[in-house]
């Protein structure tokens, strides 16, 4: 269980931009067996809602939340951001599940180990049986093959919150997903191919749809600047055809210019170059396809077309890059809060000014952070190292103050010892299940007394952090302790070193209003500390 959730608990999100589709699917979450979702969050994402979305009236939890007009990605992030689960399962509105659907999905779930941060469900597109598919029923078709596809998707809320969730800077439904697979893989964690399956209908679509396709190449232009030259290969997204659209656009334009120029000879090789090009694309959408007349003429037409459409937002990609390199595009969105909430999820902005850090403060040397509740999840006396959780966004947080060259340390009271709930060597066990799985630490200072015990090591006492700064060879002076309660802050500031509050459901008001500095989540306070670097 988890803040008395089931470890499967699952809120459902589904971007719209008002399809007819949505209403059926709603309607088949709702018919379906297994258990159903904590909350089915419905993000209209229209850019001037009119009417009301086609929902049904059906016996689910479903709630409507305003999205910003700016793509699936945005979108998303605004439903995930408001789940209070420990898991996100995210569904297109032109996807129909089964009824199993939702049975199938707490096997995946449950079934995800510790590294798993993801599942991914499959999908099944239904074609004709009496011919052969068309080129747009065949690019719909490619998702039954597709990696981490967000027609269903479903993420731990936790590593949603730890990797920023997802970049708004793709704006369309695109590689927005294969860019939050590769960052999920990135942070060490795997996304498992689940049992589960939906239905993806071919929608119906115009005939140069394949043209408005090509603003896909504007995001693969910023996919290679995030992700390097291999993207592809490791997203699996295959291989691209932009060199032999660009050959074809330049024997274009050397024919013209040449004919142009008097260049007759010139001109009717770069025009043979370019009829052998668009002739090989058109024999390679026709080839596979139903070969019907009305088929093979759009796809004369398009083939012509489509080298120039790929290679002008390709264009336009470069020449937006510089822009979309320097604003991270993750502005920061409204935040629905939960009393259920494991913790807030990081907003992509600058960090906030850190008062105590003003002026001409020498930069900090170590960061010390509390166990329960800042690095693991808070589980009362807990002596079992199989309920050690990281709290969301801890692996990362850790690995870049690591990676700073600064030194961590843990200082934990743990009066559950001077209590009788815990032998020493309970807390030993979960200390090094800690280790296990967020990396070792320069130091441990434990605190084994009750509050009565009057030990000058317990916080808000400042022992602890004194021999932790001691044992790391730094003065206490240019430590930074992170808590999440108001002990922390106090023991911090009894020992003359700084300090960062990152509150959980658990911290007082009163503490936090008293804290001189503030951070939502962990992460962010990690943005303030290396700022000062």
């Amino acid at each position: 269980m988890r803040g008395g959730l089931p470890e499967t608990a699952y809120t459902v999100v589904i971007p719209t931009i008002g399809r007819p589709s949505l209403g059926r699917l709603v309607a088949a979450l709702a018919a379906g067996t297994g258990p159903a979702p904590v909350e089915v969050v419905v993000v209209d994402d229209r850019a001037h809602p009119q009417v009301r979305l086609p929902l049904p009236d059906v016996d689910l939890p479903v709630v409507v939340v305003e999205g910003a007009a700016r793509g699936p990605a945005a979108a998303r992030n605004r439903g995930w951001q408001r789940a209070a689960t420990p898991w996100v399962a995210f569904l297109d509105d032109d996807v129909v599940p089964p009824p199993l659907w939702a049975q199938d999905l707490e096997a995946d779930l449950a079934a995800a180990g510790d590294d798993v941060g993801a599942t991914q469900g499959r999908v099944r597109v239904p074609l004709p049986g009496d011919r052969r598919p068309t080129d747009w029923e065949r690019n719909v078709a490619a998702l039954e093959t597709a990696c981490w596809a967000t027609a269903d998707m479903a993420y731990r809320r936790h590593v949603l919150a730890e990797v920023g969730g997802f970049d708004e800077r793709f704006e369309r439904a695109f590689r927005e997903d294969s860019d939050l697979g590769l960052r999920v893989t990135a942070a060490g964690y795997q996304i498992a191919r689940g049992e589960r399956w939906v239905e993806h209908p071919v929608g119906p679509a115009g005939p140069w749809v394949s043209l408005s396709r090509q603003r896909g190449n504007a995001d693969d232009v910023l996919m290679g600047a995030l992700h390097g030259p291999g993207w592809r290969r490791r997203a699996h997204a295959g291989p691209s055809r932009d060199g032999r659209h660009l050959a074809t656009v330049a024997a274009a334009v050397t024919a013209a210019g040449a004919s142009l120029a008097g260049h007759r000879r010139w001109g009717a090789a770069a025009a043979a170059a370019w009829a052998a090009l668009a002739g090989e694309l058109w024999a390679a959408r026709v080839a596979p396809g139903p070969r019907q007349r009305g088929e093979m003429a759009v796809m004369a037409a398009t083939s012509l077309a489509i080298p120039f459409a790929a290679t002008w937002h390709r264009a336009r990609g470069w020449a937006a890059l510089p822009r979309l390199l320097r604003d991270q595009g993750r502005a920061p969105l409204g935040m629905a809060r939960s009393p259920l909430a494991l913790s807030p999820p990081r907003p992509w902005r600058r960090p906030p000014a850190w008062p105590a850090l003003a002026g001409d403060a020498p930069p900090p040397q170590a960061v010390l952070l509390d166990r329960d509740g800042t690095l693991v999840v808070d589980r009362p006396y807990n002596g079992d190292p199989d309920r050690v959780v990281p709290m969301p966004g801890a692996p990362m947080a850790l690995r870049r103050l690591r990676s700073a060259g600064l030194a961590v340390g843990v200082v934990t009271n743990q009066s559950g010892v001077a209590r009788g709930l815990l032998a020493p060597g309970d807390v030993d066990a979960v200390n090094a299940r800690v280790e296990r799985l967020l990396g070792p630490f320069g130091t441990w200072q434990v605190c084994p007394h009750g509050p009565g015990d009057g030990c000058p090591c317990r916080k808000p006492a400042p022992g602890l952090i004194k021999a932790a700064a001691a044992h790391l060879g730094v003065d206490a002076s240019r430590c930074v302790v992170v808590g999440d309660i108001g002990s922390d802050v106090e023991a911090a500031t009894a020992a003359g070193a700084w300090s960062i509050l990152v509150p959980t459901r658990e911290t007082r008001a009163a503490e936090t209003a008293a804290a001189a500095t503030v951070a939502p989540d962990l992460l962010t306070a990690v943005d303030m500390i290396l700022a000062r670097l």
